[in-house]
């Protein structure tokens, strides 16, 4: 039996035409809360926002499509040069990126809400009103990068010392340990010690 070239042709531009739910569902989204950009790469759905934009989107996800669980919020820094360890491959456009994960607790869908701060004095409005568990995430971030959350009523030290001066999350902070063995850490092997056999027993 033969196929007929244009039997083969109308299947594949079925299939390319056919709707997207991901991509629908980001879009949508997207649009809803003003975003300057979504993508969908690798099956999550990520969505772009102005940092004076971060609350109201965040709180019309939770009202309009039940993103009510706050999964996770924190940050990356995005930096040409770097204090230990290799620099990017590729130069970056030098930022703060902070991301917040939400989900539903129906259909399981998860969108992961992303901005960028200026480096020179990061801040950016906290969630703590719209999700009281942004709070210890928050001070988190403002601990290990230095990003301030004006809003948020603690943002005191979670891990480090009172007299604990810098960042160690971002990429300008020397880590004594890493300078010392590079991450991941380089597994130190040693010759075997020679024979303490006596050669004449």
């Amino acid at each position: 039996m033969t196929t007929n070239p244009s039997d083969t042709q109308a299947a594949a531009e079925a299939e390319t035409t056919e709707p997207d739910p991901l991509a629908e569902y980001a879009a949508s989204i997207a649009e809803a809360v003003g975003a300057l950009s979504h993508s969908t790469e690798y099956g999550t759905i990520k969505v772009y926002v102005e940092p004076d934009a971060w609350v109201g989107a965040v709180t019309s996800a939770r009202d309009d499509f039940e993103l009510n669980f706050f999964s996770w919020l924190s940050a990356v820094d995005w930096a040409n040069e770097v204090s230990v360890g290799d620099a990017p491959k590729e130069e970056v456009e030098e930022r703060y990126e902070v991301l917040c994960a939400l989900g539903d607790l129906t259909d399981g869908n998860l969108v992961i809400f992303s901005t960028n701060l200026d480096k020179e004095a990061p801040s950016i409005d906290s969630l703590v009103d719209v999700f009281q568990g942004a709070a210890w995430h928050e001070r988190e971030s403002h601990e290990m990068f230095g990003i301030d959350f004006p809003g948020n009523p603690d943002l005191s030290p979670l891990y480090l010392p009172d007299a604990f001066t810098g960042h160690p999350l971002r990429k300008s902070y020397p880590l004594l340990s890493r300078e010392v063995k590079p991450w991941p850490g380089k597994v130190d092997v040693e010759d075997m010690p020679p024979s303490t056999e006596n050669p004449g027993a």
